[in-house]
């Protein structure tokens, strides 16, 4: 059969967020009004795929560990759930949640 078949942003969006919330220091992803999905930004063009997250992290969270997990993480899950390899994925780190009170 002919043709070819593409993942839209908006499934890549979400497989996206699903891979950031399973690694440990992550607290969820900061929402947007500008982004369908919050959080996460997919955009496709000329076959280049990237892949922005923005993210809350535990207040006594790495900042630059948790963001290499959740590149590596991100990466590996699109590569494996949809054959779709990014170019980049950028972690912002928006806000520290606070922490729980004992």
């Amino acid at each position: 059969m002919e043709g070819q078949s593409l993942i839209s942003p908006d499934i890549l969006a979400s497989y996206a967020a699903d891979a950031a919330r399973e690694v440990s220091g992550v607290h969820g992803l900061v929402g947007s009004a500008l982004h369908r999905h919050d959080g996460v930004r997919v955009t496709r063009d000329a076959g280049r795929v990237t892949v922005e997250l923005r993210l809350a992290l535990e207040w006594e969270a790495n900042a630059p560990a948790v963001g290499a997990a959740v590149q590596h993480r991100v990466a590996g899950y699109l590569a494996r759930m949809a054959d779709v390899r990014p170019d980049s994925v950028d972690v912002v780190v928006d806000e520290f949640a606070p922490p729980e009170k004992a």
